[in-house]
């Protein structure tokens, strides 16, 4: 991988200091940052990068995996976002108790 693959931003702020307890173990705290964990990479000087993970339910990985699909989900959210709604033909109403 790339460093322009893996940092997806320059601009580190520093959190905070940390120290390892007595099996060389980190507490990260909380961060504001809903992970499942994260992927560790370490340069030759020894620095770390951890690359935050989510997972995400087996039957919603498609969409990941079709960029076409992805790129209209998130076209539809940014017009939702901005008002740009349509009504829709059907009362879909009567199927709320299915």
């Amino acid at each position: 991988m790339t460093r322009e693959e893996l940092v997806k931003d320059e601009h580190f702020v520093e959190v905070g200091e940390v120290r390892v307890d007595s099996k060389n173990r980190i507490s990260l705290g909380r961060q504001g940052v809903r992970v499942s964990g994260y992927k560790v990479y370490r340069n030759p000087l020894g620095q770390f990068i951890l690359d935050p993970q989510v997972t995400v339910p087996a039957h919603e990985a498609w969409l990941f995996k079709n960029p076409k699909a992805k790129a209209l989900v998130q076209k539809g959210l940014e017009e939702a976002g901005k008002g740009r709604l349509v009504k829709a033909d059907e009362d879909y109403s009567r199927h709320i108790d299915d």
